[in-house]
Order: C-alpha cells, then sequence, then structure tokens
C-alpha cells in the first residue's frame, strides 16, 4: 500500500501583463509523493506578499504528512483535517497558515481521488453522506448546521443523483466569461473581447467596474450592444466603492441590465452589502468568497448581505470547509457561483460545482462557472470548457496538477523566466 514519502511546496508565480503589466499572479503549489507513481497536488493563491511565509507554511503542515499510509489516510480524512489545522504551530488560524493548509489539504483530496482514480466530484459524490459529513469541519457550527442536519440533506437527495450526472455528461454545467472583464483594456480592445466572446458562443460576460461614472457606462454600453438584450451580462467592482457610491454607480448602470454584482464594497463590510443589495434591486449582490467557514456565511445570509454566495475553492480550508458552505448555502436557498480567476483554478472549481449539483442542491437555477483562459495551458488536465458550458471532467484528482515544463519555467525566484527578469527589467 502507497505512503507518502515525501513533499515539494513551491512559490509559483505566472507574469500578469494584460491590465497589470510587470504584475505576477502567485501560488502556492504541494506536491505529495508516495513510495510509487501516485502524488498528489494543491494550490493556494496567497498575495505576492505572503507568498514567501505561506510557502514555508505549507512545506512545515505538509511535513506532517510523511509516512502516512495511503489507504489509512483515505478512511480518516476528518481526523487528518484537523490534525492539520488544528495545530499550533501552523498558524492556520491565520491568513498564512490558512493558503498553506488549504493548498496541503487540496493536494490530500487530490491524492484521495487519484487513489480512487477516479475524477475529485466523482469520489465526493458516491461517499456514503454519513461518510462526506465526517470528514468535513462542523465545529463550533452547531447553531448553523448539525451534522445530522447535513446528514439529511444528503441523504434526501442520493437516490436521485444518477439523473444529475446523467444530465451533466449530455449538456455540462454553465459558464460565464471573464476574457472581456479586465479593466486595462481599452474601450477598442473590450468591445472586441465581447465580440469575440459572443462569436464563440459566449452569451455570459463579465465586465470590471471602477471609479468612473462616464467610463463604466460607455463601457457597459459596449458589452450591452455586443451581448444584445438576451445575454447575461455580470459586474466585478472589486470593492473599490464605499457604500454611497456603489448605490450611486449601480442605480446608473442598471439601465444596462446586469444581472448582478460581485463585491461592491469592501468584502467585509457585511451591513454595507446589505444596505447596498436593498438599494440596488433588482440588480443582485454577489458576494461571501472571503468567508472561512459556515458560519461566516450564516452571518452574511442573516443580515441580508447578499442574493448569490461565491466560493473560492483555493481561499476555504478545502473541501472540509466548503462542503458545509454549500450545504448551509442551499438550505438557504442561496444560489453560489464559483470563482475561477486565480492560475489554475478552474480546475478545482468545476468539481464543487459538480458536486454541490449532484448532491447538494440539486439545482442549476442562477449557477454559474468563472472561465479563465489564462494560464490554463500551464497545467496537466486543464477544464474542458466548450463555450458556456463546461464538460463533466472525467481524469482523476482534483484537477490541480502543473506541467513539469511550467514549474520549470515559472517558479520563483530560481525559474527560466524569473531568473532572466533582469534583463527584461523585472
Amino acid at each position: 500500500m502507497p505512503r507518502i514519502s515525501a513533499v515539494d511546496v513551491v512559490d509559483v508565480r505566472f507574469p500578469v501583463t494584460v491590465a497589470e503589466p510587470g504584475g505576477m499572479s502567485c501560488a502556492v503549489y504541494v506536491v505529495l509523493h508516495t513510495d510509487t507513481a501516485l502524488s498528489g497536488h494543491g494550490l493556494s493563491f496567497p498575495t505576492r506578499a505572503e507568498a514567501a511565509a505561506c510557502v514555508d507554511a505549507a512545506r512545515y503542515i505538509a511535513g506532517l504528512l510523511v509516512g502516512l499510509d495511503v489507504d489509512g489516510l483515505a478512511g480518516s480524512l476528518g481526523h487528518t483535517y484537523r490534525r492539520l489545522v488544528g495545530d499550533n504551530r501552523s498558524g492556520a488560524d491565520a491568513d498564512v497558515g490558512r493558503y498553506g493548509a488549504t493548498a496541503v489539504l487540496n493536494a490530500v483530496w487530490d491524492l484521495m481521488a487519484r487513489f480512487a482514480r477516479k475524477p475529485l466530484w466523482r469520489l465526493l459524490s458516491e461517499m456514503a453522506p454519513t461518510d462526506l459529513v465526517a470528514a468535513c469541519d462542523f465545529r463550533d457550527q452547531s447553531g448553523v448546521l448539525a451534522e445530522h442536519d447535513a446528514v439529511e440533506m444528503l441523504e434526501w437527495l442520493a437516490p436521485t443523483r444518477q439523473e444529475r450526472i446523467r444530465h451533466l455528461a449530455r449538456v455540462g454545467y454553465p459558464a460565464y466569461t471573464t476574457a472581456p472583464a479586465r479593466l486595462g483594456l481599452s474601450d477598442n480592445e473590450l468591445r472586441r473581447w465581447c465580440r469575440d466572446a459572443v462569436t464563440d458562443g459566449w452569451h455570459s460576460i463579465k465586465v470590471e467596474v471602477g471609479r468612473s461614472f462616464d467610463r463604466n457606462k460607455r463601457r457597459l454600453a459596449m458589452a450591452r450592444d455586443e451581448l444584445g438584450p438576451d445575454g447575461t451580462l455580470l459586474l466585478e467592482a472589486n470593492g473599490v466603492w464605499e457604500v454611497p457610491e456603489a448605490i450611486a454607480h449601480l442605480s446608473e448602470l442598471a439601465q444596462f441590465g446586469p444581472l448582478r454584482v460581485e463585491r461592491p464594497t469592501r468584502p467585509e463590510d457585511i451591513a454595507g452589502h446589505a444596505t447596498i443589495r436593498t438599494a440596488v434591486a433588482p440588480v443582485a449582490v454577489t458576494a461571501g468568497e472571503q468567508c472561512r467557514d459556515a458560519l461566516a456565511v450564516k452571518r452574511m445570509l442573516d443580515a441580508g448581505a447578499l442574493d448569490y454566495l461565491q466560493v473560492d475553492a483555493c481561499r476555504s480550508l478545502s473541501v472540509n470547509e466548503i462542503v458545509p458552505v454549500l450545504l448551509i448555502a442551499a438550505r438557504s436557498g442561496v444560489a453560489v457561483s464559483y470563482r475561477g480567476g486565480g492560475a489554475g483554478l478552474c480546475g478545482p472549481v468545476q468539481h464543487l460545482a459538480m458536486l454541490d449539483f449532484i448532491c447538494i442542491s440539486g439545482s442549476l437555477i442562477g449557477r454559474l462557472i468563472e472561465h479563465v483562459d489564462v494560464s490554463q495551458q500551464h497545467f496537466s488536465n486543464p477544464p474542458i470548457v466548450q463555450p458556456a458550458w463546461y464538460r463533466l471532467p472525467a481524469g482523476p484528482g482534483y484537477g490541480a496538477r502543473m506541467r513539469t515544463e511550467s514549474l520549470v519555467t515559472y517558479r520563483y525566484p530560481d525559474g527560466t523566466y524569473w531568473a532572466g527578469a533582469g534583463s527584461r527589467g523585472r
């Protein structure tokens, strides 16, 4: 039986040149090696300032797994989670520790799926409800979602899982593209992006908005013109507005028929989101990716702060925290939107969306997965996305295995790209 024999933790940084010349997208990349050819791969996405410290945290946390039997690990996923995040030395309650632990836990789930020779969505969908709940973190959440309630929710949809799997195999999971959304694009470039997206078959696109009234109106008019009256227009504000500013902007931009706006103000301002949501309806508010667990999500829901919950597969502590979040959203009747903006994030997030539809919410109404083409070529099994639809993943794992040549090129600071950055003017 294979055992975890070694770990690699790599600081990987991809250059960002479209909207932020000279910028970089940072990732903590963890590989759990075994004494066979089997390995597990996981990612998280810290800020540039945190990246080096997050790599150190991940290296320490992953080291706790060395020597463990993979089969035994598969039977004790909840215990393993608590061991990794409950060790005070790992700092898993701080941002740095959480990013490190997230990458390690994502690698653990990838390893489990590869060990079972299944895509992660299938591994999770075939788990007994009691086993899936036992693998997750329901500590301190008895007032939010008790474990027995979670089991009952999963059991309720279990008899019809195969129907939804067949639907995904036949049709796919709905998606939107963020290719045209970058604020750094000129007006002409934005129009061309939108036109190309529509030509390629996309009917849902997301466009960034900023502080300039005139520029926002001009760009959304272009996007709506290219989309036509029936296309779905989504907005990304990145938290740049104060609450009164957000209300003023969105009241003016409502004429272009956006379905929803992401992060209209600072993520931590729950009351502000609630105020905006009330003021700008029927434009919906999407938020919550900063929420670390179901308790934080419940606070936003109780405050009336969102219409759509946004989930980030590489910010929460992997499947162990995300499944309870999906359950509380489903019980509250709130649709989940899946962020795919990080390098390689589209791969893992598709598995969570499929799991939610198959086992948890049973619904596709209002659900969309973000699709971003950037950096997908660096991963060995990127999502198959036929415009507007993610296809059901068939390969084993969680979708985060990076190509060797990309690691050699973009590992920081000694990858071939960064080693030559001085001569290019980093």
